[in-house]
């Protein structure tokens, strides 16, 4: 890829604790941050501030993803490669029949420029009693935030 190029992947990031998930759009420099990471990755999720502002101590763990052609991101392959594996199993092959295989293209466990979709799951921070922060808008969320950040400075008042 050129220098002009810019990455943009589709983050779908799944909450756990409501079941649900929510799909957003990865631009630059946001996109340059999550390259390099691999699949089991823990990251703070002040990486995507702008893009969804969760209140401090969330993060995100990547979980898989896809590249341009469709092909699976699988944990067992190392770096940011392209290559034909024989599939007994998930990802990328469901076998039909007890024993069958085939061969199958997957990439690497590496996120690059050629991925264009990045799984990941929300992980909350420990003694968290707000409730799911996926399934609400962004009116209800940012009632969450100010709700937090004004029990920190009542916190500070008080002290």
């Amino acid at each position: 890829m050129s220098l002009l190029s810019m990455p943009t992947f589709k983050l779908v990031l799944a909450d756990p604790m409501s079941g649900k998930s929510k799909q957003l759009e990865v631009k630059d420099p946001h996109a340059q941050r999550l390259i390099g990471l691999r699949i089991g990755d823990i990251v703070d999720a002040s990486v995507l501030k702008g893009i969804i502002d969760l209140p401090q101590g969330f993060r995100i763990k990547i979980t898989g993803g896809s590249g341009y052609e469709g092909a699976p991101m699988v944990p067992y392959i190392e770096g940011p490669v392209k290559k034909y594996v024989l599939a007994s199993g998930p990802p990328g092959f469901h076998p039909r029949r007890r024993g069958e295989r085939k061969r199958k293209l997957v990439r690497g466990n590496t996120i690059n420029e050629q991925i264009v979709q990045i799984n990941a799951v929300l992980i909350y921070p420990a003694g968290w009693k707000e409730g799911p922060i996926i399934p609400l808008g962004d009116k209800e969320l940012n009632k969450i935030v100010e709700k937090l950040k004004g029990g920190e400075q009542e916190q500070t008042q008080e002290q």
